[in-house]
């Protein structure tokens, strides 16, 4: 009976507990929040209308340039859908390298 008492209390206190709260936004933007981004560039991918993402850090690597990805956002760049990937060189320089999504050529960097 004890047990039995137990569980309904557990699951009364169930809906209290799941309702979640949004974070406050503090008056900054949310980068990518509720877009879908992920989701868009996958069928992109699948689709065969951008390359993806594994090509484009592999054609990073193989500019010379060493280091790791920290970051990956998509964009528009000259009209053009591009990668901005956020690029860590092993001295702790930050770049940004800009990639045309469709062909997976390195079209910009900036910074580092």
């Amino acid at each position: 009976m004890k047990r039995y008492l137990a569980i309904l209390v557990l699951l009364a206190a169930a809906p209290l507990t799941a309702s979640a709260q949004g974070y406050p936004d503090y008056g900054r933007p949310s980068y990518g929040a509720g877009r879908g981004d992920q989701d868009q560039a996958r069928d992109a991918v699948r689709g065969g209308r951008q390359v993806p993402l594994a090509r484009v850090i592999a054609a990073i690597r193989g500019s010379g340039v060493p280091g790791r990805q920290l970051n990956t956002t998509m964009g528009d760049y000259g009209g053009r859908p591009a990668y901005f990937v956020q690029w860590q060189t092993p001295d702790n320089r930050v770049m940004i390298f800009i990639v045309d999504a469709e062909t997976g050529a390195i079209i910009g960097r900036q910074g580092g």
